[in-house]
């Protein structure tokens, strides 16, 4: 497997790196020139960055929640957050 595409390289991508790297897969499997074998290895790769892509988002949408407004718009009920 391509060193950038393990499991622990696509751990350490952001949002956007994984997203554009979800992106160019998609975009060459779309061509149909890609062979069986590459496109499973392309198919592996991408359901890697799809879950990665998925936590990311999921840690997000946790942060958020932590923030409620009230009706004025002041930031309300804020609980710290580990910024790891």
């Amino acid at each position: 497997m391509d060193e950038k595409f393990t499991p622990a390289a696509i751990e350490k991508m952001s949002f956007e790196e994984a997203l554009s790297a979800l992106e160019d897969i998609v975009r060459q499997l779309e061509t149909g020139k890609t062979g069986l074998d590459e496109a499973i290895v392309f198919y592996e790769r991408g359901m890697l960055l799809r879950r990665h892509c998925e936590a990311k988002l999921s840690a997000a949408r946790s942060k958020i929640d932590q923030v409620t407004a009230s009706l004025n718009g002041e930031a309300v009920g804020l609980t710290p957050v580990s910024m790891e």
